[in-house]
């Protein structure tokens, strides 16, 4: 019993790793963060502006394709109900 009171000791003897203060992590994590902006490849404006266009149009396309779906079967449905 005596010989594992002693690994205990040396177990609690080790020295801890030193762990940097916030301040360095924080300044480590702004550093990394604009290391890895400078690696993105940023396309042309001009790339950027046709495909918003693009998205522009879809939405508002498939948003009337919508409402006019809705407007027909809800009409539909409103004749359903006359008849019964």
């Amino acid at each position: 019993m005596a010989e594992k009171k002693e690994t205990v000791k040396k177990a609690a003897d080790k020295p801890k790793k030193d762990k940097p203060s916030l301040g360095a992590r924080i300044k480590k994590f702004f550093r990394d963060y604009a290391s890895e902006l400078k690696k993105i490849t940023w396309s042309p404006k001009k790339d950027v502006k046709n495909n918003t266009i693009l998205v522009l149009v879809s939405i508002i396309l498939i948003g009337v394709f919508i409402f006019l779906l809705d407007l027909i079967f809800s009409g539909g449905i409103s004749l359903l109900g006359k008849l019964y």
